[in-house]
C-alpha cells in the first residue's frame, strides 16, 4: 500500500513492496536560493531552469526495491532540499528514481547522489557536487562550475561558465563556452572547440587539459595551451601565444600555432606548422617529425636523429632548408640499444629549433 505523507513544509513518499509511483509537488522560492539534492539511492536527475520564482519537483520512483525508498521535499531556508534514502538494509537494493525539476532561471545548485546522470539546462548560479557514476550534460548556464562524476562523459556548451568538471573515467566535450573553466577526464577523450576564455578586453587562462587515457582535440586557444594525455593523440588546429602539448603513446598534429612550441610524444609522429618566427622544440622517442614553417624565416636549427641497430636503418633528414648533416661512423653503446646518429645544423641567428626523435625521418617544409 502506498502512503504520502504532506505538510506544509516537507513531502515524503514511501512505496508499498513492488509498486511504482509519480509525485509532483511545486513550492514557492525566491530567485538566487539554493536547490539541494543528497540522494543515497541515486537518481537521474533533470534541471531546468523557468521564469517562475517557484521549484516545481517531478519524480517516478520503480524498482525491486522501490518499497524501501524513503523520499523527501522539504523547504529549507527560502530554497528547496531534496533527499533520498532506503529505509532498510538489505543484502542488495535495486531501484530507478527519475527527477525532473524546475527552477527559477538564477539559482544555485548542489548535488550529493549515489549514482545517476545529471542534467542542467538554462540556469544562473553555483553549481557544485559529485555523482558516483553518470553522465554530466550542462548546457545554456552561467556562473561557477564545481562539478564531478566518478565515471561517465561531460558534455558542457553554449554556456558562460568558470571553475571545473571532473570525470573519473570518460568522454568530454567543450563547445561554444565563454570563461576559465578546466574540464578534465582521467581516463577519456577531451575535445574543445570555440572555448574563449577572455573577460573583458584581458585574456583569460589558456587551454588546460590533463587526462589520464584518452585523445585531446582542441579547435582554437586564443591564450594558448597546455595538454597532456598518459595516453592518446592530440590534435590542436589553432592556437597562440604557446602550445604545450605531451603524450605518452599517440600522435601530435598542430595544424597552426602562432607561438611558441613544445612536443613530446613517447611514441608517435608529430607535425607542427607555425606561423611567423617562433622557438620549436619537437621530441618523439619514435616516430617521424614533420616541421612547417614560412619562408625566408631565420632559424638556428638543431636536429638530432638516432636510429637503432636492429631498425631498418634508412632514416634521413629531409629538408627545404639549407643545413649541414653529419651522420657518426661508430654505434653507440651507451644508451640502450646500439645506435648511430644523424645531426642536421643550421645558423640563421634567428629562433631556435630543436628536433629529436629515434627510428623516425625528419622533414622540414616550408609553408606554402
Amino acid at each position: 500500500m502506498r502512503k504520502l505523507l504532506v505538510s506544509t513544509f516537507i513531502i515524503a513518499l514511501v512505496l508499498s513492496a513492488g509498486a511504482a509511483a509519480a509525485f509532483e509537488r511545486e513550492i514557492s522560492v525566491r530567485s538566487g536560493g539554493l536547490l539541494e539534492l543528497d540522494l543515497d539511492t541515486g537518481g537521474e536527475i533533470t534541471i531546468v531552469g523557468w521564469s517562475n520564482e517557484s521549484v516545481q519537483v517531478s519524480a517516478d520512483v520503480s524498482g525491486r526495491s522501490a518499497d524501501i525508498v524513503d523520499l523527501a521535499v522539504e523547504e529549507r531556508d527560502g530554497g528547496v532540499f531534496i533527499r533520498s534514502r532506503y529505509t532498510e538494509d538489505r543484502r542488495s537494493t535495486s531501484s530507478s528514481i527519475d527527477f525532473e525539476i524546475r527552477v527559477p532561471s538564477i539559482f544555485d545548485v548542489k548535488i550529493k547522489s549515489m549514482g545517476g546522470g545529471v542534467s542542467i539546462d538554462g540556469v544562473e548560479g553555483t553549481f557544485s557536487g559529485k555523482t558516483m557514476g553518470g553522465k554530466l550534460k550542462l548546457t545554456n548556464l552561467k556562473g561557477e562550475l564545481q562539478l564531478t562524476t566518478m565515471g561517465g562523459s561531460i558534455t558542457l556548451t553554449n554556456s558562460d561558465v568558470d571553475g571545473k568538471v571532473k570525470t573519473m573515467g570518460g568522454r568530454a566535450l567543450v563547445e561554444d563556452v565563454f570563461g576559465d573553466v578546466k574540464v578534465t577526464s582521467m581516463g577519456g577523450e577531451v575535445t574543445h572547440r570555440r572555448v574563449t576564455r577572455t573577460h573583458g578586453d584581458s585574456i583569460g587562462d589558456q587551454v588546460k587539459i590533463d587526462t589520464m587515457g584518452g585523445n585531446i582535440n582542441v579547435s582554437d586557444a586564443p591564450a594558448g595551451a597546455d595538454v597532456h594525455t598518459m595516453g592518446g593523440n592530440i590534435t590542436i588546429d589553432s592556437a597562440r601565444e604557446f602550445v604545450k602539448a605531451k603524450t605518452m603513446g599517440g600522435d601530435i598534429r598542430i595544424k597552426e600555432a602562432d607561438g611558441w612550441v613544445k612536443a613530446t610524444t613517447m611514441a608517435g609522429d608529430v607535425e607542427v606548422m607555425v606561423l611567423g618566427g617562433h622557438d620549436v622544440e619537437l621530441t618523439s622517442m619514435h616516430g617521424e617529425v614533420t616541421l612547417v614553417m614560412p619562408e625566408g624565416a631565420d632559424l638556428d636549427i638543431e636536429i638530432k636523429l638516432d636510429y637503432t641497430k636492429n631498425s631498418s636503418r634508412n632514416y634521413k633528414i629531409i629538408s627545404d632548408f639549407q643545413i649541414d648533416q653529419q651522420e657518426s661512423s661508430e654505434w653507440d653503446y651507451d644508451h640502450g640499444s646500439p645506435r648511430k646518429t644523424i645531426r642536421g645544423t643550421a645558423a640563421g641567428g634567428g629562433n631556435r629549433v630543436v628536433i629529436r626523435t629515434i627510428n623516425g625521418n625528419v622533414y622540414l617544409k616550408r609553408s606554402r
